[in-house]
């Protein structure tokens, strides 16, 4: 009897307490902002005279691994990468203790490797470092990245590497460098950890991450002298980047490379023809928008080959109610490119004009003749243009630099520099931009490097005024190397 009834005793409490528990998913506490916390190292960091084979590094939470492949790095690089992998609360870093230089300091960063398991925090910017030696290199070397053809920072997939001094040219195209950076997004970079011996220095547009330059398709730039590592008050090593065009030939989806096209076989198989600045879009309101920027402005005909002129084919006339005077023009080449010819009479401004181009007044050294066409258009008042005097320092003024002016939409001035003055009247309105091109080869063009002939790109220098407004009737003058202000005492 007593057996009874404490069984519908405790029938009776468990039915209350099931009828009392309902099943609720848990309210989620505070949620977890903070990384994975390092609570052991082994080896200990920062040793000398080391060498191992695994490093180990504990943590008090489980942990994964996050693009450990781009994120986890040894400096200097060895030969064959380290294996990282994780497990738990553990990540282990292999690798092949034999290719350790000897008094060398190494380290091993993590990046943004390191996370832990449910909220993704990453441990950051953990480095490793040890020694093969009995110190502790130290030293630093520091620098910048400028695109050559434009004259502004350059970050883009691009890698910063050293080889030992001792190495050919050729290293930067069979293997990876010894030490490796990426550039700031400011174009600097910065090697720290190096030892007191003189370098190589390549910077590569690294398209396949393989850390190797591959030629065509990517960029490179390299310094003519070795570099030494010093101490934080060093100087900057400038290097220049050009890129090679990719002529890589594509294939078709079968996998077959297309035909080759033909090249033509002589002169006479190609195009001959031309283009103006006159403007020509809409016949009721042409205007002639001065470009070659001189005391006269030219007429241009840009020529797809180098022409021969008949001069007495060509005629300009004033357009009045009453009557077509006929103007004197000059006729020239331009000085720089052979295939644009400008045509400078004395403009008055205001008047309506027609520029005709007779059958055989342009002919190429085949024999084969350019279009000839007719032009009809205005030019406009000296008060609907501006004027802008660009003072230019006198290391521009040696015949090797060439001044380029552009405004949004194009580049309204390209002339080689034979002033420290340089008058551009007659410009619309707008903002102006200035260069100069350093032409070495008085090309007339940009030309990029070559290594293997120990031969840099061509640089181009931007203002530093930076855009220039302008309006009609404006008449300013600007520095091309704008002054800096010192600050007065009690300014930062």
């Amino acid at each position: 009897m007593t057996i009874r009834v404490h069984y519908f005793i405790m029938l009776a409490f468990t039915s209350i307490l099931a009828g009392c528990a309902n099943i609720t998913t848990p309210t989620g506490g505070k949620k977890d902002t903070t990384p994975p916390k390092l609570i052991k190292v082994l080896p200990v960091d920062s040793l000398t005279n080391s060498r191992f084979k695994k490093l180990e590094l504990n943590f008090d939470e489980y942990i994964i691994l996050s693009d450990a492949s781009k994120e986890v790095k040894i400096s200097p690089l060895l030969p064959i990468d380290p294996t990282v992998i994780s497990a738990y609360k553990k990540v282990t870093v292999k690798l092949v203790d034999t290719l350790l230089d000897s008094n060398t300091t190494y380290t091993i960063s993590f990046g943004n490797a390191i996370k832990d398991l449910h909220e993704n925090n990453v441990f950051k910017n953990y480095i490793y470092r040890f020694s093969t030696g009995s110190y502790f290199d130290s030293l630093t070397l520091k620098g910048r990245i400028i695109r050559a053809n434009s004259g502004t920072p350059d970050t883009t997939k691009i890698i910063v590497g050293l080889y030992d001094a001792k190495e050919s040219d050729s290293a930067v195209v069979k293997h990876k460098p010894k030490y490796v950076v990426v550039p700031n997004s400011s174009g600097g970079f910065l090697f720290t950890g190096l030892p007191k011996r003189d370098f190589k220095i390549f910077a590569i547009r690294d398209q396949n991450d393989n850390l190797i330059f591959d030629g065509p398709g990517e960029g490179l730039a390299f310094s003519d002298k070795l570099v030494s590592p010093g101490d934080t008050t060093g100087g900057m090593a400038e290097l220049y980047m050009y890129d090679l065009p990719d002529t890589a030939q594509k294939t078709g989806s079968d996998g077959i490379q297309p035909d080759k096209k033909e090249a033509p076989a002589t002169k006479a198989d190609l195009p001959f023809n031309y283009t103006t600045n006159i403007d020509t879009v809409n016949k009721n309101k042409r205007t002639f928008s001065y470009r070659q920027l001189n005391k006269r402005m030219p007429i241009q005909l840009k020529f797809t080959q180098e022409p021969v002129i008949v001069k007495e084919k060509i005629t300009l006339q004033i357009d009045s109610a009453e009557s077509h005077t006929s103007v004197l023009f000059q006729l020239t080449v331009d000085s720089i490119n052979k295939n644009c010819v400008n045509i400078l009479p004395d403009w008055g401004p205001g008047k309506k004009y027609t520029l005709k181009l007779a059958k055989g007044f342009a002919k190429d050294t085949s024999g084969k003749e350019a279009q000839p066409a007719k032009f009809s258009f205005q030019v406009k008042e000296n008060d609907d243009y501006g004027k802008l005097t660009v003072h230019l320092p006198a290391k521009y003024n040696n015949g090797d630099f060439v001044l380029i002016a552009m405004n949004d939409k194009d580049t309204v001035y390209n002339q080689k520099v034979t002033d420290t003055l340089v008058a551009m009247p007659f410009l619309n309105q707008g903002r102006y931009y200035f260069k100069v091109l350093e032409d070495k080869n008085h090309n007339g063009t940009w030309d990029p490097g070559d290594l293997f002939k120990h031969s840099q790109p061509e640089i181009v220098t931007q203002s530093t005024a930076g855009g220039t407004p302008l309006k009609p009737g404006w008449d300013n003058t600007i520095d091309f190397e704008k002054k800096q202000i010192p600050a007065k005492k009690g300014q930062k």
